[in-house]
């Protein structure tokens, strides 16, 4: 990833802005296929039910939160980059994160590395 030390400011801002803007399009078509990953940890999926066509539905109501999400924060937005977020579903705290893995494979000068975005939805015992 980046070396954020060697970046001036006005880089840094411009840099997280970017990451901001990619996130925001990947929360916002959590059906669309890879390189993107959607994951919901064992504490989530143990709440959604135990009927598969009530987990799914479940399921797709937390995917809906989470794209729609716009209550960001200096708490939980710190370096601008819309990488996280918080909210309550069903009585219960959940969180979401989203973390970028560049592919070791891809390096070349005329091609940028290949990012794979994941998003966790989660309870705040799983992070």
């Amino acid at each position: 990833m980046k070396n954020f030390a060697e970046m001036t400011p006005e880089r840094l801002a411009a840099y997280r802005e970017c990451v901001a803007v990619l996130n925001d399009q990947m929360r916002a078509k959590l059906d669309s296929p890879a390189p993107n990953i959607v994951v919901m940890t064992q504490g989530i999926l143990a709440l959604v039910d135990s009927n598969p066509a009530i987990a799914i539905a479940r399921q797709l109501e937390l995917m809906f939160i989470v794209s729609t999400y716009s209550a960001f924060s200096e708490d939980n937005n710190p370096h601008g980059e819309r990488d996280f977020g918080d909210f309550e579903w069903r009585g219960t705290r959940c969180y979401w994160k989203i973390d970028l893995y560049e592919d070791p494979d891809v390096k070349s000068a005329n091609d940028p590395p290949a990012i794979t975005r994941v998003i966790t939805i989660m309870l705040p015992s799983d992070y």
